[in-house]
C-alpha cells in the first residue's frame, strides 16, 4: 500500500461544498487518519466500500489511443464528496483510499512515441507495472473484507482488478464487462486493449461476459478466438439488443448474471459504450446512462459482485464548461451500486 497517495482530511474538506441545512458525503465518508496503519483502519473501518483511483492513461497510449483518462478520478471525487448524505445512500459507508501514485510513470510514458517500436515496447512495461500495484491493492482490500471501487484511467486496470480479486479469493474469478469493445485482444504487450485476455491466458479470469460490444469494432481474429474458447467466454451486442431487437435488454442482463454468478465476479463498466461520454474512443450510438445504471444496479446486487470498476472516462478532453458532467455521472454509477448492496 505503499504507492497509494492518502486522501486527507484537508484535501477532502477543500474539495467538500458545505452549505447550512444539509450533509454532503464529504462529511460523512472515512479516510485513512495520519497516525493510522491503512490496513489495520481499512479492516476494522465500518464502511463496507472503499475507493481509489488510478489517474493514468498509458495504457490508453499504449493502445495507440486518445489520453485523457487520467482525469476522471479528480473528478468523479469532486463530484462524489458533493452529493447528499441521506437515507437512500450514506457517506459512512463509504472510506476513499486515495489514488495510486503513477505520476513518475505518466511523466516517462510523456516522453515516449507510441509509433516508435521501443517506445511503446516502454510504455507496455509501465502498464505492467501499474498492473502489479493494482493487483496489490485490490488483494488487500476485499482480503481486509470490503469491496473496492476503482476508478481509472485505462481499461487496461482490468487486469490488475482481476488478478488481485482472484489471489484474495485463492481461485480464477469471472467478470463482466459493459462495453463497446472486447478488450480481449492479442497478448502483444500490455495496454488497454487486452486485460481480459491477460488475465484469462495468466488464469485469474474463469469466465467473462462482454455485454453489448459494438460489431463493428470486433476483428475476425478475436471473433474465432472466443468462439474457440465460447465455454469460458460470451457475449451479446448492442445491435443484436437495440437495433435488430433480436434480443432484449433485460433479458440480456439475465442470461449473462447466469453465466458467471456462480463464483465472485467483478463488474466492468466502460464509459465509451455510452453516447456523448467524453472517453478515449467517444462513440455517437450505444446504451444510455440508465441502462448503464441500471447494469451496475442488476449486477451489483448479486452476492457474488464484488468490485466495481469504472473507466476510459476523460473529462480532459471535453473543452466545453461542462467537463465536470463525466465525473457526476461516474458519482451516480457509484451510488448506484452502493444503494444495490443495501437492497
Amino acid at each position: 500500500m505503499d504507492n497509494i497517495k492518502l486522501l486527507s482530511v484537508n484535501e477532502l474538506a477543500r474539495i467538500t461544498q458545505h452549505r447550512s441545512g444539509e450533509v454532503k458525503f464529504g462529511e460523512k465518508v472515512f479516510t485513512i487518519p495520519n497516525n493510522e496503519n491503512p490496513l489495520d483502519f481499512m479492516k476494522n473501518c465500518e464502511a463496507q466500500f472503499v475507493l481509489f483511483g488510478i489517474p493514468e492513461d498509458i495504457g490508453v497510449k499504449a493502445n495507440l489511443g486518445r489520453t485523457g483518462t487520467a482525469s476522471a478520478y479528480e473528478s468523479a471525487l469532486k463530484s462524489l464528496v458533493n452529493i447528499q448524505h441521506n437515507k437512500f445512500c450514506k457517506g459512512n459507508n463509504l472510506l476513499i483510499l486515495g489514488n495510486l501514485e503513477v505520476s513518475e510513470e505518466m511523466k516517462r510514458a510523456a516522453q515516449l512515441t507510441v509509433t516508435n517500436k521501443e517506445d511503446r515496447k516502454e510504455l507496455f512495461e509501465l502498464v505492467e507495472k501499474i498492473d502489479k500495484e493494482v493487483s496489490h491493492i485490490i488483494h488487500e482490500i476485499v482480503k481486509a473484507g470490503k469491496i473496492p471501487i476503482i476508478i481509472g484511467g485505462g481499461h487496461n486496470n482490468a487486469y490488475g482488478n482481476i488478478k488481485g480479486l482472484a489471489l484474495a479469493k485463492g481461485k480464477p474469478v469471472n467478470a463482466v464487462n459493459f462495453d463497446a469493445h472486447t478488450d480481449f485482444r492479442l497478448l502483444e504487450g500490455r495496454h488497454s486493449g487486452n486485460g481480459f485476455s491477460y488475465a484469462f491466458e495468466d488464469g485469474f479470469l474463469k469466465k467473462y461476459f462482454i455485454f453489448g460490444m459494438h460489431e463493428s469494432f470486433i476483428s475476425k481474429g478475436v471473433l474465432q478466438n472466443i468462439k474457440s474458447v465460447s465455454e469460458r467466454v460470451q457475449y451479446t451486442t448492442y445491435e443484436q439488443i437495440e437495433v435488430r431487437k433480436e434480443k432484449t435488454f433485460s433479458n440480456e442482463l439475465s442470461v449473462a448474471l447466469d453465466f458467471i454468478k456462480n463464483d465472485c465476479f467483478g463488474i466492468e463498466l466502460d464509459l465509451d459504450a455510452i453516447p456523448g461520454i467524453y472517453s478515449s474512443a467517444m462513440t455517437l450510438s450505444g446504451f444510455s446512462v440508465q441502462q448503464a445504471r441500471e447494469y451496475i444496479h442488476f449486477f451489483g446486487k448479486n452476492k457474488n459482485a464484488a468490485y466495481l470498476h469504472i473507466c476510459e472516462g476523460a473529462p480532459d478532453l471535453d473543452q466545453t464548461n461542462n467537463n465536470h458532467l463525466t465525473g457526476k455521472l461516474v458519482a451516480y454509477l457509484i451510488t448506484d451500486f452502493m444503494k444495490s448492496k443495501m437492497s
